[in-house]
């Protein structure tokens, strides 16, 4: 199956979703990947998502998901958890079939035994908690630092880069919300392994680009169809 990427949604997780996708693949035996990548605008949709303008983003990435079609793309994925707050309305529009960063989360926590989990990502990820597709799982978010964490969390995705403290924010952040009861601290902004990896916090980290990168792997290697993933 040919894969469809929205990317620069920032550039930091394009790389790493390009970089993770290619292993995850080549992990299954795939061995010619069939993978476009186009290229989307991170200032609008920063722009776009701060005021929660769904239609006018998903306008905005009408034209990619169609360049993509025209390049034999079977499916379209987004690189960013950020860009899902318009997914509705993109889908609605798209003359491909979208896989969804977010909907195959809930299940993937309820299969590892985690009940409550703590978010870090954007300002409305944190906010909606997941944009409320947590149907199983009880997630929580440091409503008091939302501001911080999103402002800090924009600009290491537009940089592309994390400082040494705006690591240790983001890792005390994740020591905060399991001091206060989550059994795992998730990662629901691709470009929070800047911060992340390779890191130590001492509490458990769930990425959820590697669950959305294996998906999609499995869909280039034929494991799944389109049919069989969650929407």
């Amino acid at each position: 199956m040919h894969i469809g990427l929205i990317g620069g949604i920032g550039v930091a997780a394009t790389v790493v979703y390009y970089q993770r996708l290619t292993a995850a693949a080549a992990a299954l035996g795939v061995a010619k990947l069939e993978l476009t990548i186009a290229h989307g605008e991170i200032q609008e949709l920063i722009r776009n998502n701060l005021a929660d303008r769904r239609a006018e983003q998903a306008q905005a990435f009408l034209p990619l998901v169609t360049r993509l079609k025209d390049a034999g793309c079977d499916c379209v994925a987004l690189s960013s958890l950020g860009a899902h707050f318009c997914l509705d309305e993109l889908a609605a529009l798209s003359p491909l079939p979208i896989v969804s960063a977010v909907a195959p989360l809930d299940a993937y926590f309820v299969e590892q035994g985690i009940k409550r989990i703590g978010l870090l990502g954007t300002r409305v990820v944190m906010r909606t908690r997941l944009y409320g597709q947590l149907a199983r799982t009880d997630a929580m978010a440091l409503d008091d630092e939302i501001e911080r964490l999103g402002q800090t969390y924009q600009d290491v995705a537009v940089a592309g880069t994390c400082s040494t403290s705006q690591r240790e924010l983001f890792l005390d952040a994740g020591r905060r919300m399991t001091a206060a009861g989550a059994d795992a601290i998730v990662l629901a902004g691709t470009d929070l392994n800047l911060a992340f990896d390779g890191q130590n916090p001492g509490y458990t980290v769930i990425d959820a680009l590697n669950i959305h990168v294996a998906l999609l792997a499995n869909l280039a290697s034929g494991r799944q169809s389109l049919s069989d993933i969650p929407s």
